[in-house]
């Protein structure tokens, strides 16, 4: 939890420009659905500028995923705001799971398990956190 705010202010920007990201990727293959990749038309500079864009906006959220990893942080969706904290815990490895907009990290879950089954914390079958 200590160190929260700078990975909330993160996944915060991680999080909006992957749902932009996405967006518009999709009005992209809308837009060039079924069109030659050739053609040079009217269009084309347009539609190259927006790929150039996309490719900057990608590179961008490369480099959040990057500083998210340097402190030791498993980004898991960018769209969402999911990270995972990697945790020993009575020699067991698990994951502390923590979402943006939630206030403190407060759910882990199993290596093998994802999202969908995370507990809190206080769960019976999590080893004490020492």
């Amino acid at each position: 939890n200590a160190m929260l705010p700078l990975v909330k202010a993160i996944t915060a920007d991680l999080a909006s420009l992957a749902r932009q990201v996405i967006e518009r990727r999709q009005r992209l293959a809308q837009l060039t659905r079924g069109r030659p990749s050739q053609t040079a038309d009217v269009y084309s500079e347009e539609l190259a500028q927006i790929q150039q864009e996309l490719d900057k906006d990608t590179d961008q959220l490369r480099a959040y995923i990057r500083e998210l990893e340097e402190l030791g942080v498993e980004p898991k969706s960018g769209p969402e705001g999911l990270v995972d904290f990697p945790a020993l815990v009575d020699g067991t490895t698990v994951l502390l799971c923590w979402q943006y907009g939630e206030k403190q990290i407060a759910y882990w879950h199993r290596i093998d398990e994802g999202f969908a089954n995370r507990r809190p914390l206080g769960a019976a079958e999590l080893p004490s956190l020492q």
